[in-house]
């Protein structure tokens, strides 16, 4: 006989530890674990020093988030601990944000936050506290697909977080357990009025936590001074049309803001970080067909390397904003591609590409990686390996 978690025992003979992050998700996920009887633990990380986020709005992992999760799990009847993982997650995330920035990507560090400290650190440090499993309020799905733990978008596709989730392992995912997935916002914040909570109006997170209002470039020129240096704004036909004051500024397909006039509209199309150039161009030379994925991790069906050398036919997503598009994964020699049907504008090294089965709520997650290159038409990418003084022929 299982349990509501899929586990043999009662729920009073389980253990499950909850990530508590302060928010309304987690809060209720702790709640309804309490009502079904489990022997639940709530368990808080302070990631950063929480002195100037006790007032603001839209974090989580700091200050006042601290102090709602403990008034929660007080609330609940349910022990509470507060870890320190101030020094592993600035290790991890926030100089990995950096170094990722400078080297003109642009990261996603709630991904590496969810590969690194919670779903490796917490983790192990929930089996140190005899857990059966981890539970979160991500809004994603599990179901057991033979003997492991298969991971889904959730019900309400508009709190999809499955994109943030393609880094986590099978061995993790088994252990992980996502009470959330078949519900709406509005069904979470009802049941947290249901159990007194204070914080069922609470506004949900929007902002990287470790940015104060949303000025990423500050936290980039404290941590990493030299990002701030200027540079040329360069065309892709090798004309200069300007200055700037750090590519750390600029993100692939920004349009506005980019400090110069022209004729025509003007895009990013790349990020020359060797040479500290932006490199601009017209809207056609965004358009990106093929990607080169550097960290893959596969939990679908069977292997990666079991991908034909024709390829294997999923729906790509390149952005958490953007719905999954047709795509076909090839892996061959330890190398993953990724051919975008349609094609994609303004996609980025250091988003992620990540695979689904399909564009519906049934639809399974087969994994991800990080973006390492995105290819153009071939004129473009012509033209732009000419500026960079590399040869296009020999690369392709």
């Amino acid at each position: 006989m299982l349990n509501s978690l899929g586990l043999p025992g009662r729920p009073e003979d389980t253990r499950v530890v909850v990530a508590m992050s302060g928010g309304v998700d987690s809060s209720v996920v702790a709640g309804l674990m309490k009502r079904q009887g489990y022997d639940v633990v709530g368990v808080t990380l302070q990631l950063y020093d929480h002195g100037a986020a006790v007032q603001k709005k839209g974090t989580c992992c700091a200050g006042q988030d601290i102090h709602d999760a403990r008034r929660v799990a007080e609330r609940l009847g349910i022990p509470h601990y507060v870890l320190d993982y101030e020094s592993r997650f600035r290790e991890q995330v926030i100089e990995r944000f950096a170094d990722s920035y400078i080297n003109g990507e642009t990261p996603i560090p709630c991904v590496t936050c969810n590969q690194t400290v919670k779903f490796q650190d917490l983790l192990e440090t929930a089996k140190d506290l005899g857990a059966d499993v981890l539970v979160t309020g991500h809004y994603v799905r599990t179901k057991v697909i033979g003997n492991q733990q298969a991971l889904y978008r959730p019900v309400d596709l508009d709190r999809d977080q499955s994109y943030f989730l393609f880094a986590t392992t099978q061995e993790q995912l088994d252990f992980l357990r996502f009470p959330l997935g078949g519900m709406t916002k509005p069904q979470v914040r009802e049941l947290a009025r249901e159990f007194g909570l204070e914080i069922a109006n609470k506004h949900d997170s929007q902002d990287i936590c470790f940015v104060p209002e949303g000025k990423y470039t500050d936290v980039i020129a404290k941590l990493r001074p030299h990002a701030a240096e200027e540079g040329d704004i360069v065309h892709v036909d090798g004309r200069v049309l300007g200055t700037h004051k750090g590519i750390i500024h600029y993100t692939i397909g920004q349009r506005r803001g980019i400090g110069i006039s022209a004729n025509d509209p003007l895009y990013v199309v790349h990020l020359d970080a060797d040479n500290r150039r932006v490199i601009v161009g017209p809207k056609e030379a965004l358009a990106a067909h093929k990607l080169l994925l550097r960290g893959v991790n596969w939990i679908g069906p069977g292997n990666l390397e079991d991908i034909a050398e024709d390829g294997m036919h999923v729906y790509a997503k390149v952005r958490s904003t953007r719905p999954p598009t047709k795509a076909v994964i090839r892996h061959k020699d330890g190398i993953t591609t990724v051919e975008l049907i349609e094609g994609e504008q303004g996609v980025a090294p250091g988003q992620a590409c990540v695979f689904f089965e399909n564009q519906t709520e049934e639809s399974r997650v087969l994994g991800g990686g990080w973006i390492q290159r995105a290819e153009k038409d071939e004129a473009s990418e012509q033209a732009l390996f000419q500026l960079l003084g590399k040869s296009w022929e020999a690369a392709h």
